[in-house]
C-alpha cells in the first residue's frame, strides 16, 4: 500500500512539473527563430528566382488553368487567395505581397501578423498549381502553418528589439500604434472576404479566431494587466510549445517515412540508388563534378547506405544529445551536397531550415553572436552593445 502511495505521489509530482514546464515559458526561442528565418528566406529566394516565370508557374498563363484549380479546390477545400479572381492584376498583387511578407517575417517585424500573411503567401500559389511543387515545397507548406502557432519573434527580430526598447512586452503593447492599425485593416479585409463568400467556413473560423485572439491579447495587456494577462500568457505558451512539438514530430515523420521507403527499394538495398540521378541531365548542374562523384563505386555505396541509415536512425537518437547532434550535422551536410550536386537548392534550404529546430541552443547563441559581430563590422556606425535575451532552460533530449 505504501508503495502504491509513493508511486501516485511521484506521478502527481511529475505531472505537476510537466504542466509547469509547458506553461511557464515559450520554449525553444532560438530554435523557432532560426526556423522562421530559414523558411522565410527559402520562400523569398524562390519567389524572387521565379519572377520571370511566375505567370507560367502559378498565374494565368500556366498549364494548370484557373478553372481546373477552381474545381480541385472546390473538392478539397484548400486555401488559395489566387482563386478569388482570375485577373492578372490580382495575381501580381498576391505574388508580390508574398514577397513583402517573406521579407518582413525574415526581419521579425510584427511576427504574429506576418506569420499569418506569410502562410497566406505560401498556400496561395502552392494550392493554385498543385503539381508545381516538390518535397521541399511540401515542407514549406506545412511549416508555414505551424509557424502561426509559435512565438517565433522572441529573439533575432525587430519585435524583440521593440520589446527591449519599451521595457517589456506589456509596455510594448500599450505604446504600440502600428499593430492595432494593421490588425484593423486586416479585420476590415477579412470582413469583406467573409461577406463575399469566397472562403470555406473552416478557413473563416481559422482567420477569425486568429484575429479575435490578437484583439483579446491587446485589450488585456492594455486594460486588464494582471491575472487575465497571466492566464493568456499561459495559454499562448501552451500553444507555442505545442506548435514547436508539432514541428519536431513533423521532421521526424519526414525522415522516418523517407528512410523506411528507401529500405524497401531494390536500388537502395544494393547500394546504387545515388548513382542514377547523377547521370540525369535535369539533376546535373555540374556534369564534371557529378561524373567524378559517380565514378567511385565505393563512394556511391557509402552515401547510399549512409543516407538510409541516417534517416531511419535519426528519430531514435533524439534522447541522446551527442548522437543526435552528429546525425544532425551529417544530414545538413547531405542536404548541402544535394543542393550542389543535384541542383535542388530550395529543397535543401527547406530541409536544413526544418532540421534547425533540433540545433543546440548554445550553438545558435554562438551563431547569433558571430552574426552580430559581422553586422557591426559591416555597419560600424550602428554598432551597439550585444543585447541578447537569455533562453529558458531547454530540454536536453530534444533541442540540445
Amino acid at each position: 500500500m505504501s508503495s502504491l502511495i509513493r508511486l501516485c505521489q511521484s506521478l502527481r509530482k511529475g505531472l505537476r512539473q510537466g504542466v509547469q514546464y509547458v506553461t511557464s515559458a515559450a520554449r525553444g526561442p532560438y530554435q523557432t527563430a532560426i526556423v522562421r528565418i530559414g523558411f522565410a528566406a527559402t520562400w523569398l529566394l524562390f519567389l524572387l528566382r521565379e519572377i520571370p516565370h511566375r505567370h507560367e508557374l502559378y498565374g494565368p498563363q500556366g498549364p494548370w488553368s484557373w478553372d481546373m484549380a477552381a474545381r480541385i479546390i472546390d473538392d478539397n477545400k484548400a486555401f488559395s487567395a489566387l482563386m478569388w479572381s482570375d485577373s492578372t492584376l490580382w495575381f501580381e498583387f498576391v505574388y508580390f505581397s508574398a514577397i513583402v511578407a517573406s521579407v518582413l517575417l525574415l526581419l521579425g517585424w510584427r511576427t504574429r501578423t506576418l506569420s499569418v500573411l506569410f502562410m497566406i503567401g505560401v498556400l496561395s500559389p502552392m494550392n493554385r498549381s498543385v503539381f508545381m511543387g516538390d518535397g521541399g515545397d511540401n515542407v514549406i507548406h506545412l511549416m508555414a502553418m505551424y509557424l502561426v502557432l509559435t512565438r517565433c519573434g522572441q529573439v533575432w527580430s525587430l519585435d524583440a528589439r521593440r520589446v527591449r526598447a519599451a521595457g517589456g512586452a506589456v509596455a510594448a503593447v500599450v505604446r504600440d500604434r502600428v499593430g492595432p492599425a494593421l490588425w484593423t485593416v486586416l479585420g476590415v479585409a477579412l470582413a469583406v472576404v467573409t461577406y463575399a463568400g469566397v472562403l470555406s467556413w473552416g478557413w473563416l473560423l481559422v482567420f477569425w479566431t486568429l484575429l479575435l485572439a490578437h484583439a483579446l491579447w491587446w485589450a488585456v495587456c492594455r486594460y486588464a494587466d494582471g491575472e487575465p494577462r497571466l492566464l493568456l500568457n499561459v495559454l499562448t505558451n501552451l500553444v507555442h510549445n505545442a506548435g514547436l512539438l508539432i514541428i519536431m514530430v513533423e521532421v521526424c515523420f519526414v525522415y522516418a517515412t523517407a528512410g523506411w521507403y528507401k529500405v524497401q527499394g531494390s536500388r537502395w538495398q544494393d547500394g546504387t540508388a545515388i548513382y542514377y540521378p547523377l547521370h540525369l541531365d535535369y539533376f546535373t548542374p555540374w556534369p564534371s563534378l557529378s561524373a567524378l562523384f559517380a565514378a567511385s563505386g565505393t563512394m556511391v555505396m557509402l552515401v547510399t547506405y549512409g543516407t538510409v541509415i541516417v534517416q531511419v536512425a535519426f528519430p531514435f537518437t533524439l534522447f541522446n544529445r551527442r548522437v543526435k547532434n552528429v546525425l544532425l550535422a551529417l544530414m545538413i551536410v547531405e542536404h548541402a551536397s544535394i543542393a550542389v550536386l543535384l541542383g535542388l537548392p530550395f529543397f535543401s534550404m527547406a530541409m536544413i531550415a526544418a532540421d534547425a529546430v533540433f540545433l543546440p541552443t548554445v550553438f545558435l547563441m554562438w551563431l547569433g553572436g558571430r552574426a552580430g559581430r559581422l553586422r557591426n563590422r559591416v555597419l560600424p556606425a550602428r554598432k551597439t552593445a550585444q543585447q541578447r535575451q537569455e533562453p529558458a532552460e531547454e530540454p536536453r533530449t530534444l533541442v540540445g
